[in-house]
């Protein structure tokens, strides 16, 4: 008589399957935080994300969120104008 699967060791089996493929699927994702204008105000967003981290009224204070989590990840900041166009790029990838 075959042994029947728990349902633990079948959900573990389940999410095992669904993060491997997931980890080969998708090329290597970079941790670089956008600074972007949103609505009318500012927004970090990490690279690749359509949705924000975190929104503030200040460009300023929206950089130091950025740059908290860029350096965790040793990940570069990308800060945008309001036009939407590149003013600079900070890194904290160690070299």
């Amino acid at each position: 008589m075959a042994e029947k699967k728990s349902w633990l060791r079948t959900l573990i089996d389940l999410l095992e399957t669904f993060f491997n493929a997931s980890q080969s699927a998708n090329k290597k994702r970079t941790w670089h935080q956008h600074v972007v204008p949103y609505e009318d105000d500012w927004a970090v967003r990490r690279e690749g994300n359509k949705r924000i981290t975190s929104k503030h009224r200040k460009q300023s204070t929206a950089i130091n969120a950025a740059k908290r989590i860029a350096k965790k990840y040793k990940a570069d900041v990308i800060i945008h104008r309001a036009d939407g166009t590149i003013r600079d790029r900070l890194s904290y990838a160690e070299d």
